[in-house]
């Protein structure tokens, strides 16, 4: 009975929040283990469910390194990354677009249908969702910055009760497609659709000191000191920036949780405590 009883308390603790997101927008940036060991997959997709059954508006945005790096090695493609982005050459980008708008934005809208949240895949290419030109002035290859978003599509997906899954392909004036790192593609819906919540799913605790100790909250002036010692480098990098230019142009936080962690969405939304960084 007493096992019971805990159960009951810790729905009741949900309930609050519940309430308070209920009808509100969160984007997903889903990566990391949380998209390649397939018990995490289905407690990423029981999480989801749970959002848009009590209420949550959704849209996850996808990466896929992992499945694009074997393929690439697979034909002998060699992968690079410069500041913890991949460098795309025209012969990878044909692969990138493949794994990416292919391969996982149909598994992921399967899984999601599945497990009972109705989910579409689209790409940035999609009815002008997102479009681009090439970072840095072609720096990174065909890697994109984005120029434009146009969230009609997305948000009338969202109000006939679909969830949009993204992959992170923009289209761009000249035709040619582009790669968009999907924290970036995160931060940009986020801020367009004025999200209450952007979530980054990582394999970190979530931002960490020298001491590898996790740090709960960061304003701002914390992560710019972090960025300028060296704390912040890497393939957090992207995040970290990206979670700053979502919460300055009108998201109201930004949290990168560890997607290692089983129904890791749900403790980070649902619980006082959390389990990752707030960016407020």
């Amino acid at each position: 009975m007493k096992s019971k009883i805990e159960k009951a308390q810790i729905l009741l603790d949900a309930l609050p929040y519940i309430r308070e997101h209920a009808g509100k927008t969160f984007v997903i940036k889903y990566g990391g283990s949380a998209q390649v060991n397939q018990q995490l997959k289905d407690k990423f997709a029981q999480d989801i469910a749970l959002f848009h059954l009590v209420g949550i508006k959704l849209v996850i945005v996808h990466g896929g390194g992992k499945k694009i790096t074997t393929l690439l090695d697979r034909l002998e493609i060699e992968s690079e990354f410069k500041d913890g982005l991949r460098v795309t050459s025209k012969e990878s980008m044909e692969i990138v677009e493949m794994v990416l708008s292919g391969n996982i934005n149909k598994e992921i809208t399967s899984l999601l249908n599945h497990h009972g949240a109705k989910a579409i895949g689209i790409t940035g290419k999609d009815g002008g969702f997102f479009q681009a030109k090439p970072l840095k002035e072609g720096k990174y290859g065909l890697v994109g910055e984005i120029t434009k978003v146009d969230t009609t599509v997305t948000s009338k997906l969202m109000d006939n009760g679909f969830v949009p899954v993204v992959a992170p392909i923009a289209g761009s004036v000249d035709g040619v497609g582009l790669n968009i790192n999907a924290d970036l593609v995160a931060s940009k819906l986020a801020a367009k659709l004025r999200a209450e919540k952007v979530i980054f799913m990582t394999d970190t605790l979530g931002v960490l000191d020298k001491n590898k100790t996790l740090l709960p909250t960061l304003s701002k002036s914390e992560i710019v000191k972090l960025i300028e010692d060296g704390t912040i480098s890497g393939g957090m990098l992207p995040k970290v920036n990206a979670s700053l230019e979502a919460v300055e142009l009108g998201c109201k936080k930004a949290h990168i949780i560890d997607g290692r962690i089983e129904h890791s969405l749900l403790l980070e939304v649902f619980t006082s405590e959390g389990i990752g960084t707030v960016i407020k």
